[in-house]
């Protein structure tokens, strides 16, 4: 990853995995912006996930991590901004893949569903990761076909 600027937000279900993810982070020479909920503060996902994915996709960070209890709800909303892909990866396979295949601008996951060590393992995987191109390019090209014909209607 070029930029050391990253974003991160969380609902209350994902708040101790937030704050695990975030010093991880700032181990690693990150700035970190976070968007997510407070300690003891209750949030509505998608207004956490649609503030991270309209920043990313406004240009203000290159990626972001999304945390909630699943990941999904995160991913669905962000999915939902123009210019965004978000990924839910619990596996090391889907971390890679989410960049170097998708060209994943944002990866999510759940408090519920994974540890914290596999969390940041797996956050180490997607941030060393690049988008590859070749064979993918042409998919990633026709997300964003896709993307905008039906978000003009």
């Amino acid at each position: 990853m070029k930029n050391k600027k990253i974003a991160i937000g969380c609902d209350e279900a994902a708040y101790a995995l937030k704050v695990v993810l975030k010093d991880h982070l700032e181990k690693l020479g990150y700035e970190v912006k976070d968007f997510g909920a407070e300690k003891g503060e209750t949030v509505l996902y998608p207004d956490v996930a649609a503030s991270v994915a309209k920043a990313v996709a406004d240009g203000e960070f290159e990626r972001a991590v999304l945390t909630c209890g699943t990941g999904i709800g995160m991913a669905i909303t962000a999915n939902k901004i123009p210019g965004v892909r978000a990924a839910v990866c619990h596996d090391p396979f889907s971390a890679e893949r989410a960049r170097k295949s998708n060209n994943a601008q944002i990866i999510c996951f759940g408090e519920r569903v994974i540890g914290h060590e596999l969390a940041k393992s797996l956050l180490n995987t997607w941030l060393d990761s690049e988008f590859s191109g070749g064979g993918s390019a042409p998919k990633v090209e026709r997300i964003c076909h896709y993307e905008n014909e039906y978000s003009k209607k």
